[in-house]
């Protein structure tokens, strides 16, 4: 089952399209910084935006805090909410089930299939941002005029050089960090997903979800329920470029999004588990 739904991914035009509009962003921004005459004071932009003109390489954390807020969990949205509610709509999703294949494996294939989207579309983002990164501001030449960092090297947000091992590690542990913050956040549309017949009305709860949550955030009021939103610690990922590295709101992420994948998967799984999909 499994395979099955890597298969469709992979043959799905709009999946390439959303990874293609992903790596764009960042592109884009990343020539307009090149031909500017000068980096975003430090503190004021994009994260790692003042930084990059002094080593193209550290142009893939820049690029993660630019698609993050937004326009990765659009993309993710709209996968989640096609996972269920799309094949229910489409009339195959009773096909799919008059083979022997239980509820409870086709549900997991989606989230794998899930899973497989976010990581291609983080690494493809990466990817396409060190290459472009690199191009554009080199690997560690002399350091531009007002670019934070030092020739050679990259500078942490704390101050202290970090090495290339030390970076590419660190960009790692970022990446893992942001796939499980936006697979907490997948399996809410999914579970949405199996509550209607509606790809894009489950894709529009979703989206309802991170403007809530978003809008929350800023509310001094919701203080009591800010560490329970599923947006709250998700910028956390940049505290893996910290010297050392700050792991008390990491933690405190990585938990927040296991319990969002226990009770959000195990909503879905109780609610496909018992839905009527002959009618």
């Amino acid at each position: 089952m499994i395979g099955v739904e890597l298969r469709k991914l992979a043959l799905r035009p709009r999946v390439w399209v959303s990874v293609l509009l992903l790596c764009l962003l960042p592109a884009i921004v990343a020539v307009f910084l090149a031909t500017a005459d000068f980096a975003p004071p430090p503190g004021q932009g994009g994260a790692f935006l003042s930084a990059v003109l002094a080593n193209g390489s550290l142009y893939p954390a820049a690029a993660l805090a630019l698609v993050l807020p937004v326009f990765l969990p659009v993309a993710v949205a709209v996968t989640a909410g096609d996972a269920i509610a799309g094949e229910a709509a489409s009339g195959t999703l009773r096909y799919l089930l008059v083979r022997p294949v239980g509820r409870t494996r086709l549900l997991t294939g989606k989230l794998v299939a899930l899973a497989v989207f976010v990581v291609l579309a983080i690494v493809a983002v990466v990817i396409t941002s060190l290459a472009v990164g690199v191009g554009l501001f080199g690997s560690g030449g002399a350091a531009a005029p007002g670019a934070v960092g030092q020739a050679g090297g990259v500078t942490s947000l704390s101050g202290a050089s970090l090495s290339s091992t030390a970076l590419g590690l660190r960009l790692l542990g970022a990446i893992g960090y942001i796939v499980v913050s936006m697979l907490g956040f997948a399996v809410i549309v999914l579970f949405l997903s199996t509550l209607t017949d509606s790809a894009l009305g489950a894709a529009l709860g979703g989206l309802a979800v991170l403007i809530t949550s978003s809008i929350l955030e800023t509310l001094d009021s919701a203080v009591a329920i800010k560490p329970y939103l599923p947006t709250h610690y998700w910028l956390s990922w940049i505290d893996f470029f910290r010297d050392p590295v700050f792991w008390h709101n990491i933690d405190k992420g990585l938990l927040l999004q296991a319990g969002y994948l226990v009770v959000f998967f195990g909503a879905a799984w109780a609610n496909f588990g018992t839905k009527d999909i002959t009618s």
